[in-house]
């Protein structure tokens, strides 16, 4: 019988506050608390349940987006709304996105205080002048699903713990001060004044409370509504709105800011008083609903119907247990805590996003029944169509495939007719380039998973190929590449249309549609439109066929790509490896050209005003830290030196995730950068998502099990590893030799054991 101890200790200061999963040790397996985010803190450390809708955390200032006066680049570091070293917070919200490099929601905040109430948050310099607190760092304890600390100015413990769609929050007033709670309604995160288009609140009873808000923020019209019970009836109350009303009607005849049950207006604030004494609890419940006020109520009353918080907080360590459990290494401690951290940082998004009736908001606004599916949201395609999403499809085909219906949905609601670009609450925010929807859909469909309509996934997949309006689809199809004219970002853009038509050709292949196939395969080729002979690189070209002039191989802006440059850009060529190697001269002048990109020097000029890049996500001209290079470790398999592979793989690793604050060399861009640690510290990576191989580089434990969807059982033992032997000179499949350079999808799926031989000198 397996022994299951949680560790219950105190946040060190030098470490991060999140939790991450179970881990090996012995015969006894334990849940580790400490993880890692990116350089900028986009990680949120609180409570959350895999794919959970609710992400209750605490945040620890109130940086505007914007104060009128343009965009202020001091907002970036709170795009999870949490810094490790800042010395307040100024309560818990809950709803956050998880290491994306921009940002929204920040729903619902809610503060505990002591004395007279305060509606303003105050500054981080002076405290006193508002609600916010100084919370002491020795009392801080972030778990699996739990998150606590003492709030010192109020002598308050704050405890937190969810389900999927509530958010519970236990505070213990510790002090002799009577207390209260506040309800922020315009806080948000990127917040500006006039963010909150509208928002409202109802006192239904003495220990229920309703309301909603709107706001235009990344998602242009998105609506959240709740539903928040208390544990302890309350006495005294105040709905306030902090806005100048210019109509006031007849409302003047109610004394509206005390104990008056209703509140609408543009920055409605609130606060509760409950008769709290010395040591008392109060347990506050708030359930979201994206479709209603009594949908909250349903979620509420469906997830969390008794009053235990314990209970909770168990249930929410047993999901991640569940999860975790699912993967074992033997490898040292510090290698865990950043493997089940990235396990953890997988399973955060895409989130839910509908009620517990299957009721959801679509992309029209119109409220519709997943009928047959879960709908999700939160779909940063972009980055994580290129390991997250392939991850998903390898550990959760169920899952997958209801995101594939999510998507799916999003083309029957949109107006264009088109698939997702950044599916976020019920909006489009259209962040990035491609149509990155169309490899998540071919990749779970070439590896098996059938949960959704096929002929229809792929019709969906051809209209947004399609669709000419949309940025340079026009000219690309007309010209074979998207003119500089047309986006500022024109050869980046080009090169993930090769890509993504590539991945349509293989869904109509599997669907047995040879006219669709022929007509995606030959587009799939457009990368060579751009190639550029004389330097070797790929390049934007104007409307008249000329390349865009004057050059500059190192530098991103006025260039035509966005988040790297020509050495990187000219290397995604991920559905043809060996033909962008031949176009590039062959093996003999690509491999020197592949050395230079890890060994050259990249000045600082080129990204000291990229606000996702610093120098630890750089390795050479190599960057980490943004996904268009992610597959490139593993081209060295192409080029006939899988050691060079492996060997890379191994010190991005160990130099580029770490235990600590900052634990991560960039943005996780909702789970990408820890999804390519999965696979890669596995000894496998899905190069070209959308066919069924996967490239195989070095494991980095000498054992590992993945516990596979069906009940089949994947070992994955390198008996030799250490750190000089590194290299893999065999890798054997259940006894059989792989003499190639990639193992498939249904290899890994049918389990059994894959055996890497290493040694210390390259075998290539």
């Amino acid at each position: 019988m397996k022994k299951h101890i949680s560790l219950s200790v105190s946040i060190l200061a030098s470490l991060l506050l999140v939790s991450a999963g179970c881990i090996a040790q012995g015969n006894a397996r334990y849940i580790n608390p400490f993880i890692g985010t990116d350089h900028m803190g986009h990680t949120f450390p609180g409570a959350v349940v895999p794919f959970g809708m609710v992400q209750l955390s605490p945040d620890t200032d109130t940086v505007p987006y914007s104060s009128g006066h343009g965009y202020n680049p001091d907002v970036y570091r709170y795009c999870a709304g949490y810094q490790f070293t800042d010395p307040t917070i100024v309560g818990f919200s809950h709803t956050h996105l998880h290491g994306t490099g921009h940002s929204d929601l920040g729903d619902f905040l809610l503060m505990p205080v002591t004395g007279d109430p305060k509606l303003n948050p105050g500054t981080a310099s002076n405290p006193e002048s508002g609600y916010r607190s100084r919370y002491d760092k020795k009392t801080e304890i972030a778990q699996a699903g739990y998150y606590a600390a003492t709030l010192t100015d109020y002598s308050i413990r704050a405890e937190l713990t969810v389900t999927p769609r509530v958010g519970i929050h236990q505070y213990t007033f510790e002090g002799d001060q009577p207390g209260a709670l506040i309800l922020d309604m315009v806080h948000g995160i990127y917040n500006y004044d006039g963010k909150v288009i509208w928002s409202s609140l109802r006192v239904v009873n003495d220990t229920l409370v309703t309301g909603y808000r709107q706001t235009n923020g990344w998602a242009r019209e998105r609506f959240v509504y709740f539903a928040m019970s208390f544990s302890k009836p309350i006495t005294e109350y105040s709905l306030r709105n902090e806005e100048k009303e210019i109509y006031g009607g007849f409302w003047r005849r109610w004394e509206m800011n005390r104990n008056f049950p209703e509140r609408s207006g543009r920055k409605v604030k609130a606060w509760f008083k409950f008769g709290l004494k010395q040591s008392d609890k109060l347990l506050v419940k708030m359930a979201l609903s994206p479709v209603s006020e009594q949908g909250a109520l349903q979620n509420l009353m469906t997830e969390a119907p008794h009053g235990s918080f314990d209970s909770y907080r168990a249930a929410a360590f047993r999901a991640w247990d569940i999860e975790a459990n699912r993967l074992t290494i033997e490898a040292t401690d510090e290698q865990k805590v950043v493997f089940y951290t990235a396990l953890y940082h997988s399973l955060i998004h895409p989130s839910i996003y509908a009620d517990v009736d299957g009721r959801y908001r679509g992309l029209d606004h119109e409220i519709h029944q997943g009928n047959g599916f879960t709908n999700y949201s939160i779909f940063s395609l972009w980055d994580t169509f290129r390991a997250l999403h392939p991850w998903l499809t390898l550990m959760y085909p169920a899952e997958s495939s209801d995101m594939v219906n999510s998507v799916l949905a999003h083309y029957d609601q949109s107006i264009h007719s088109i698939l997702p670009v950044w599916s976020h609450y019920a909006n489009d925010n259209w962040c990035m380039i491609g149509y990155h929807a169309v490899p998540v859909i071919a990749d779970a469909w070439v590896k098996g998973i059938r949960g959704f309509d096929g002929q229809k996934a792929l019709k969906a997949m051809v209209q947004s190929a399609s669709y000419r309006p949309y940025e340079g689809v026009g000219d690309y199809m007309d010209k074979g590449y998207v003119t500089a004219e047309k986006s500022g970002s024109s050869a980046s853009v080009t090169l993930e249309y090769a890509y993504d038509d590539y991945t349509i050709s293989r869904m109509a292949v599997a669907l047995g549609d040879s006219s669709i196939a022929k007509v995606f395969r030959d587009r799939s080729l457009n990368f060579k439109n751009l190639f550029d002979p004389a330097t070797r690189f790929m390049r934007a070209r104007t409307n008249n066929g000329n390349f865009v002039t004057p050059f500059d191989a190192l530098a991103t802006h006025g260039m035509g790509y966005i988040e790297g440059n020509a050495w990187t850009y000219s290397l995604f060529v991920p559905q043809a490896p060996e033909e962008l190697i031949a176009l590039m001269g062959g093996n003999k002048k690509f491999l020197p050209h592949l050395d230079s990109l890890f060994t050259m020097h990249l000045p600082e000029k080129y990204y000291a005003n990229t606000e996702d890049i610093a120098a630890v996500g750089l390795m050479g001209n190599y960057v980490h830290g943004n996904e268009p290079g992610h597959h490139i470790p593993y081209l060295y398999n192409f080029a006939g030196k899988p050691s060079a592979t492996q060997e890379v793989v191994r010190k991005i690793l160990t130099t580029m995730y770490h235990n600590s604050p900052s634990g991560l060399c960039g943005n996780d861009d909702c789970g990408q950068m820890s999804a390519w640690y999965l696979f890669s510290s596995l000894g496998f990576y899905p190069f070209c998502p959308g066919t069924d191989k996967y490239e195989l580089g070095a494991p980095l434990f000498k054992s590992a099990s993945i516990s596979l969807p069906g009940g089949k059982l994947l070992e994955i033992d390198a008996p030799n590893l250490s750190p000089k032997n590194i290299y893999v000179k065999r890798v054997v499949l259940n006894g059989k030799t792989l003499n190639r350079h990639w193992i498939t999808h249904e290899e890994i799926m049918q389990g059994g054991t894959l055996l890497f031989e290493t040694t210390a000198r390259p075998s290539n």
